[in-house]
């Protein structure tokens, strides 16, 4: 199997779609967060972004910056579990871009522990962070996205989550249950965000080219395997009907389409990105 080919993001929104919108990705300097990023731009948003390894998320704008020469960006080093300092991004983002309408939550990594061998610690560590990654961005940026939703009509918030939220595995047992948890945050903020025109919706994700899967690729036993072999013997191996892992940009695409205007009448929801993977109804 060959690698695909992805169409270039204006196939799906015109170059000014977002134009006059501001959209802040946490998570943002690799993978699906910086995937999400660059289609915001290309579709004319000014985006903020953060992370937490400050010289990586270097890398990520001096990149961006030569890709969007003209594009209005800002970013900022940010531990998402820090309040205050999700509180000073929040700030200092509203001040060089203006307020947002569009928040995608997406820190966050899975931690691999069976029942047996997660102690007390890991599971504070595990749920601390699955819920917290989500609940200061939101606490913080909630006055702007309502605001601008009184002016631009529309303001949303999207979630990358897990597909472990519906379909556990019992060697990733605590991520699993935190992922469960933020399924069930994001229904009771859209619920409550609603009157105040803030929609909130979610993406469950497969298994997706990361830089963990590469590592595991590297680590192959055998080499005279390439990576379209691997990863589609992987594909095998987990059951996936389209025989393949999905791209950070395949999951970005579903970001977008929820962040943006298009699904101005959907909250509450979440789409999966699995490839077929799943298997919950």
């Amino acid at each position: 199997m060959t690698a695909m080919t992805m169409p270039a993001p204006s196939h799906f929104f015109a170059a000014d779609a977002l134009a006059g919108r501001v959209a802040v990705v946490t998570g943002g300097s690799s993978g699906i967060g910086l995937a999400t990023v660059e289609l915001l731009l290309a579709s004319g948003a000014a985006v903020a972004l953060c992370g937490r390894n400050a010289e990586r998320l270097d890398r990520a704008v001096a990149g961006l910056r030569e890709r969007f020469p003209s594009a209005k960006l800002f970013a900022q080093p940010c531990d998402v579990l820090d309040a205050a300092a999700v509180k000073a991004f929040a700030a200092a983002s509203e001040a060089a871009l203006g307020p947002a309408s569009m928040l995608v939550n997406n820190a966050g990594q899975g931690r691999v522990s069976t029942f047996a061998d997660t102690e007390d610690a890991a599971w504070m560590d595990e749920l601390h962070l699955k819920f917290f990654s989500v609940i200061h961005p939101t606490r913080a940026f909630l006055p702007q996205l309502a605001a601008q939703r009184a002016v631009l009509g529309d303001a949303a918030i999207v979630c990358a989550n897990s597909l472990l939220a519906r379909q556990p595995e019992p060697h990733m047992v605590a991520t699993s249950a935190a992922r469960a948890g933020l399924l069930n945050l994001v229904r009771s903020m859209a619920t409550e965000f609603a009157p105040q025109g803030v929609r909130v919706n979610g993406i469950l994700i497969g298994l997706v080219e990361s830089g963990q899967w590469r590592r595991r690729f590297e680590a192959r036993e055998d080499k005279s395997q390439d990576w379209a072999a691997w990863s589609a013997q992987l594909a095998k191996t987990k059951h996936i009907p389209l025989g393949r892992l999905g791209l950070p940009t395949e999951a970005a695409r579903a970001i977008l389409f929820l962040a943006s205007p298009l699904a101005s009448y959907t909250t509450g929801s979440h789409i999966d990105i699995s490839g077929g993977h799943s298997r919950h109804a």
